[in-house]
């Protein structure tokens, strides 16, 4: 379960227009070592200009560690991770692309986190890969994101897990390893008055703590539950949780993803619809642009910022890492931000529009989302070892 931790200072970046001018101001001025773990990690404009910030660390003697997804990263050229290792960066896959064709489960196990950690003092966590906001292929640009900045007692735990994966990548490829300059264990920093806990989801010891953290914020509110989610394809609890909520008099909102990026998924997701309108929930469609938050803001002080999306890949099978805060201020401009992007870019869905849908439609719907719940609920069971 999340453990909350005092004395932080967790600011909130929006987009990769915030994100990635801090992240790479935060490379320039890293003095022993930089840990990059990410699912994408694209060759455009951004891409380039965070390996050249990579590349100027470690001509300065810095430890740069870059931990890509195998499957997400897949088309990264050859040619590009050599330049990288000749001047000094370390550079992993986890899990490389294993066929599509195979039934071993640990192909769709994959690296979905984001998670960057510079000198111990410094942590990025959210949903924003390396891939520029205009770069969104077959859909409307900005793409719409959140990422945090971190900075106090929370980086010890933050440091540990990021390199820890990273040993554990390296054993497993049977190679050196390295991970950073810095040795022995950190001492907590007060940076600031937040409270805020790192919550990671893994196959092992920490397979529903994400999801286990939503669930004990939701049952806790009071007042009002605004989730901004891509994909939401939400399993029992979850879904009984919320309308809980509701009929005890909460205000829950879900701001989801219209623009279709993954045909099946998308006609999934309108699955619930019936069950949560008739709970009273509201449904907002963001159709101004390309959306990929996974963030939420639950009675005004508790909010979430990280790479879970709310469906069974997120939840059962990827490796993931939000961060939690509870503190006002913070949950107040998230949830301002929400507000803006529910009024100017979205579009409520009434029930009694979604009824007016042809029934065919609904029944595919809700075939689809039982089929995908079932597939990858096989595929997430723990293989044995």
């Amino acid at each position: 379960m999340s453990e909350f931790i005092c004395g932080n200072r967790v600011v909130l970046l929006k987009n990769g227009t915030e994100y990635f001018p801090a992240l790479i101001a935060a490379i320039d001025a890293a003095h022993y070592e930089i840990h990059i773990q990410t699912y994408i990690y694209e060759l455009d404009t951004v891409g380039l200009s965070i390996a050249e910030a990579l590349k100027r660390a470690v001509t300065r003697g810095v430890s740069a560690c870059l931990l890509l997804d195998g499957f997400g990263c897949k088309h990264m050229p050859r040619e590009f991770v050599l330049e990288l290792q000749t001047v000094g960066v370390e550079v992993l896959f986890y899990r490389p692309k294993i066929s599509p064709w195979t039934l071993r489960r640990r192909r769709l196990r994959r690296l979905h986190r984001k998670v960057v950690v510079i000198d111990g003092l410094t942590a990025f966590v959210g949903g924003i890969n390396i891939i520029d906001d205009m770069n969104t292929p077959d859909h409307t640009p900005p793409r719409m994101d959140y990422a945090v900045s971190v900075q106090g007692p929370l980086l010890t735990q933050i440091r540990a897990n990021t390199r820890r994966l990273w040993r554990r990548t390296a054993w497993a490829r049977l190679m050196r390893v390295d991970g950073g300059r810095l040795r022995g264990r950190l001492k907590s920093r007060v940076a600031g008055s937040m409270w805020a806990a790192y919550v990671v989801r893994d196959n092992i010891w920490h397979r529903r703590d994400i999801e286990n953290a939503y669930l004990e914020a939701i049952d806790s509110a009071r007042v009002e539950i605004v989730i901004a989610n891509s994909y939401f394809l939400p399993g029992i609890r979850f879904r009984r949780a919320l309308v809980g909520a509701s009929r005890r008099g909460v205000r829950v909102v879900l701001l989801l993803q219209a623009r279709v990026e993954y045909v099946l998924l998308d006609i999934a997701s309108r699955a619930l619809y019936d069950q949560l309108l008739a709970a009273g929930i509201e449904i907002h469609e963001y159709r101004k642009s390309f959306m990929h938050s996974k963030v939420a803001v639950i009675d005004g002080h508790w909010a979430t910022v990280g790479s879970s999306n709310i469906d069974p890949f997120s939840l059962l099978l990827a490796r993931e890492a939000n961060v939690m805060v509870d503190d006002a201020g913070f949950a107040r401009e998230l949830r301002q931000d929400l507000e803006i992007a529910m009024q100017f870019g979205a579009q409520q869905v009434s029930q009694e529009e979604w009824h007016r849908l042809h029934i065919g439609r609904r029944l595919v719907a809700k075939v689809l989302y039982g089929l995908i719940r079932f597939i990858v609920g096989v595929l997430g069971y723990p293989e044995h070892r």
